[in-house]
């Protein structure tokens, strides 16, 4: 047999048939209340989640709610190595699982080789330099000009 029963506007207690008070807003709306604790706190516009007792505070304050239930398990993140412009994903992988001796070997030959370039640079210029005609030095006016062409005093 189906009981129907309604809940308390103020506790959210379950009224069965036969017990608890309906009450009318101005608005028309009716409320039901189980007890005159509730009815009195309803009317004097307390806040339920405020009061221990009822469900508003419990369910505000995660109380009782399927205790048994374990704890949601959160899902692990899949890292994915993607492709970087220039090299393939399976170029990076292959780096990654190089041995520590052979990847610090191969950037010692590469420092070598950028430090070569270098010095190749700088011997070019050297030569670039040395095979200019060297041009004599002029002689630098100073700064200030010729004092007399600006109206300074003549002697």
């Amino acid at each position: 047999m189906v009981v129907k029963y309604d809940k308390c506007a103020f506790s959210e207690f379950n009224i069965f048939p036969g017990h608890g008070m309906k009450m009318v807003r101005r608005d028309g709306t009716p409320l039901m209340v189980i007890t005159r604790k509730c009815k009195s706190l309803m009317n004097q516009r307390k806040k339920p989640a405020k009061l221990v007792w009822t469900q508003r505070w419990r369910i505000m304050n995660k109380k009782g709610l399927n205790e048994g239930v374990a704890k949601k398990r959160t899902r692990r993140v899949v890292k994915v190595q993607r492709a970087i412009v220039g090299t393939s994903a399976e170029d990076i992988k292959k780096l990654r699982t190089q041995k520590p001796e052979i990847r610090s070997a191969q950037r010692e030959a590469a420092m070598r080789e950028v430090k070569e370039r270098a010095k190749e640079k700088k011997a070019a210029k050297q030569k670039a330099k040395a095979s200019q005609p060297k041009q004599s030095k002029q002689m630098k006016q100073p700064k200030g000009g010729n004092k007399n062409a600006r109206g300074g005093k003549r002697l």
